[in-house]
C-alpha cells in the first residue's frame, strides 16, 4: 500500500496536541518540543495568521517617532506597516501599502510630512488620507476624499511602541499589569536609545525566544561576556502573567556595578536584571544602568527579522561606554547566533528527540513559552474547527 502523507491541518493540529501535553508538566518534569514545532511550514503559517496577526506586537521605542512626520515601517504577519507620529502630534500605525495598485509606500524609517507612492506619486498625509492623485481627474466611481490608508491599533508601553492587526484586541497594558510592576521602578520609558540594528538569523522565532529567555546557557555559551556579568547560578524564575513570562538574571557580586540607574531602585533591583518575553514579539533585558531589547519578526520557519537595541538610562553617558556595551552585546548576539543557527541543522536530524528542561530558576521559562502558545494555539484552532 502507498504510503500516506499527513496533511498540514492534521500536522498542525498534532503538534498543538502535544504542545498541550508537554504544557500541563509541572517545572520539575517539563521537556522539550520536539523539531517539528520549530520546522514545520504549515505551522509557522498558523503562528502567522493566528499570534503575529493577532496579538500586540512590539515594532520599536517611541524614540524613533519623538517629532511630528517621524515614522518607521515594520512587516507584522502578511501586512506592510507604516507607524507615524502626525503634525498633529498623534501615534498612528496605517497600512504601509498603497490604494492605487499595491505598492509599497516607503521603506526604513525617517521623517516626512506626507507618503508619496513611488510608482504612480499618490500622495498621502500622516493620518493617511489621499491627498493627490496626478492625473486622475474626477470620476463617479471613485470619491478622493473618502480613500485613506486602512489603520490599526497602535498603543505605548514603558517607552515601547506597539501595534495590532487585530479588529478590537483587549488593552495591552491590563495584559501587562504584573510585569509593569516588575520593571516600573527601572523607568525604561526613560532610557534612551543609543544603539539600534536589524539583520535576518537563518533560524526558527521560537528558538530565538526560547534562548534569550533562559538562564541555562549563560555561563556554558558565553563564558567569557555574559558569565562573568551574570552566570548561571544566579538565575531565578518568577511568576508568568498571561502576557508575559521570565526571570531575574542576577549580577556577579564580583562585577563593579554601575550607579546609574533611577532612584527608586532598591538595592536588590539594582543588583539583577529583569529578562521578559511580551509574546510573541518583544524580549526585554531590563536593568538599572541600561537595558536590551529585540523585536521579533518571522518571516518564514527557518528565518527571523530582528531588531536589535540597546536603551541607558540618563543622559551622561560617554560614547566610550555606550561603545563599550555595545561591543558587549554584539559579542553576545554573535554567540547566540552561531550555536542557533547550528541548532537549527540539529532539528532537521531524523534521529533528534527532545530531552527534560532544567529546573525552574534555569529553564522555567520555556515552559512558560510552552504554555503561552498552547493557550493561544489552541483556541485559535478549536475556532476554526468550531467554524468549519
Amino acid at each position: 500500500m502507498p504510503t500516506q502523507v499527513s496533511q498540514p491541518n492534521d500536522r498542525v493540529e498534532a503538534l498543538v496536541r502535544t504542545l498541550e501535553q508537554v504544557s500541563q508538566r509541572p517545572y520539575d518534569q517539563a521537556w522539550g518540543m520536539p523539531a517539528a514545532f520549530y520546522t514545520d511550514p504549515a505551522l509557522a503559517a498558523v503562528e502567522r495568521r493566528q499570534l503575529f496577526g493577532q496579538e500586540w506586537i512590539c515594532v520599536g521605542r517611541e524614540q524613533e517617532l519623538a517629532a511630528p512626520g517621524d515614522f518607521l515601517t515594520a512587516q507584522v504577519g502578511d501586512e506592510p506597516l507604516l507607524v507615524t507620529r502626525g503634525q498633529d502630534g498623534v501615534l498612528r500605525c496605517l497600512s504601509n501599502v498603497c490604494r492605487h495598485r499595491g505598492a509599497l509606500l516607503a521603506e526604513g524609517s525617517g521623517r516626512r510630512k506626507s507618503f508619496v507612492c513611488p510608482y504612480h506619486a499618490w500622495t498621502y498625509d500622516g493620518a493617511g488620507h489621499l491627498v493627490g492623485a496626478p492625473l486622475l481627474g474626477k470620476r463617479p466611481d471613485f470619491a478622493r476624499e473618502d480613500c485613506r490608508l486602512p489603520s490599526f491599533a497602535c498603543e505605548t508601553w514603558q517607552g515601547f511602541v506597539f501595534v495590532s492587526l487585530a479588529a478590537a484586541p483587549a488593552p495591552l497594558a491590563a495584559q501587562l499589569a504584573g510585569l509593569e510592576a516588575l520593571v516600573r521602578p527601572y523607568h525604561l520609558e526613560q532610557q534612551q536609545l543609543r544603539h539600534l540594528e536589524s539583520e535576518s538569523w537563518p533560524i526558527n522565532w521560537k528558538c530565538f525566544i526560547e534562548n534569550f529567555m533562559e538562564g541555562y546557557h549563560l555561563s556554558p555559551l558565553h563564558r567569557e561576556t555574559l558569565h562573568p556579568v551574570n552566570p548561571t547560578r544566579l538565575c531565578a524564575h518568577y511568576q508568568p502573567g498571561d502576557g508575559y513570562f521570565g526571570y531575574y538574571a542576577g549580577f556577579s557580586p564580583d562585577l563593579p556595578r554601575s550607579t546609574k540607574g533611577h532612584p527608586d531602585l532598591t538595592g536588590e533591583e539594582a543588583d539583577r536584571c529583569v529578562m521578559a518575553a511580551v509574546p510573541p514579539g518583544l524580549v526585554i533585558g531590563c536593568a538599572g544602568d541600561y537595558s536590551s531589547f529585540t523585536c521579533i519578526q518571522p518571516e518564514g520557519p527557518d528565518s527571523v527579522r530582528l531588531k536589535m537595541g540597546l536603551i541607558f538610562f540618563g543622559p551622561d553617558w560617554p560614547d566610550e561606554r555606550v561603545a563599550w556595551a555595545t561591543e558587549l552585546y554584539r559579542r553576545t548576539m554573535a554567540e547566540d547566533k552561531e550555536v542557533l543557527v547550528g541548532l537549527m541543522r540539529g532539528l532537521r536530524s531524523p534521529s533528534f528527540t527532545p530531552g527534560p528542561l532544567a529546573p525552574a530558576d534555569y529553564e522555567g521559562p520555556t515552559l512558560d513559552f510552552y504554555r503561552y502558545l498552547s493557550q493561544r494555539l489552541g483556541k485559535a484552532l478549536r475556532n476554526l474547527g468550531a467554524a468549519a
